[in-house]
């Protein structure tokens, strides 16, 4: 009988990547990225820019800096917004790339 070595994921690794996932696979959570990964925003600018309530957008932004997809830092009462992770913004790249094939 033939041996079989597998490196196997554990619940928790595969609960922390699935979780991951489903955080990138919501459209806006996507297109917040995208803005993001080009350049620092104001939670303004993105609700603008994606025609969305401001309280809508900070949703999302909470969601993924719970994450820690996602991170700000505060000017005054403006909050300017950036990525936090490559991996994931690497992750978002491809996907977008194999999508224009």
């Amino acid at each position: 009988m033939k041996e079989h070595c597998h490196e196997l994921l554990d619940e928790e690794q595969a609960v922390e990547a699935s979780r991951l996932l489903k955080a990138i696979s919501d459209p806006t959570r996507i297109r917040i990225l995208h803005m993001l990964s080009q350049e620092e925003c104001p939670v303004g600018h993105i609700a603008e820019a994606l025609g969305m309530s401001q309280s809508a957008v900070s949703h999302q932004l909470s969601y993924l800096r719970s994450l820690k997809l996602v991170k700000y830092r505060r000017d005054g009462n403006m909050f300017y917004y950036t990525y936090e992770d490559e991996h994931v913004i690497a992750i978002l790249r491809q996907v977008l790339e194999h999508i224009s094939h």
